[in-house]
C-alpha cells in the first residue's frame, strides 16, 4: 500500500498532477466521523477535500472516481489505511494512505489544526 506523511502532500500533489483531468483537483478524502470533522478539518489547498465516514464508503463508491488521484485521511492513519486497501482492491489506480492522520498534519503542516 502506498503512504504519505501530511508533509509530503505537496510533493504528492504535484506527482498526480499528470494524472488528475483538468479542472479538477485530487482528492483528500476525509474518512473520519462528523462529529471529529467539526473538531478538527484540514484547509483544503490544492486539492478537494471529500468527507465520507469510513463505513459510508462502500455505499458511496460510485461517488468517487477510480482513476483520480485520491489520498485518504483519518485520526491517526489506521482507518485511511483500511480504507485504502479496501478502494485498492476496487480497482482505484491512484490512491494513498496518509499516514499518521490528521494528528500528524497538525504537527507537520499546520499547527493551527486542533489535536484531539
Amino acid at each position: 500500500m502506498n503512504a504519505i506523511r501530511p508533509a509530503q502532500i505537496p510533493e504528492w500533489l504535484q506527482h498526480v498532477a499528470a494524472d488528475t483531468p483538468a479542472g479538477r483537483l485530487p482528492i483528500v478524502l476525509d474518512v473520519r466521523e462528523p462529529w471529529e470533522l467539526q473538531t478538527a478539518s484540514v484547509k483544503p489547498e490544492g486539492f478537494e477535500l471529500v468527507a465520507m465516514p469510513m463505513h459510508t464508503v462502500p455505499a458511496r463508491l460510485s461517488e468517487l472516481d477510480r482513476d483520480h488521484p485520491i489520498a485518504c485521511l483519518c485520526h491517526h492513519g489506521g482507518r485511511s489505511a483500511q480504507v485504502t486497501y479496501f478502494l485498492m482492491n476496487q480497482g482505484f489506480s491512484h490512491v494513498v494512505n496518509i499516514h499518521g492522520g490528521i494528528h500528524a498534519w497538525s504537527q507537520e503542516v499546520d499547527p493551527t489544526v486542533p489535536v484531539y
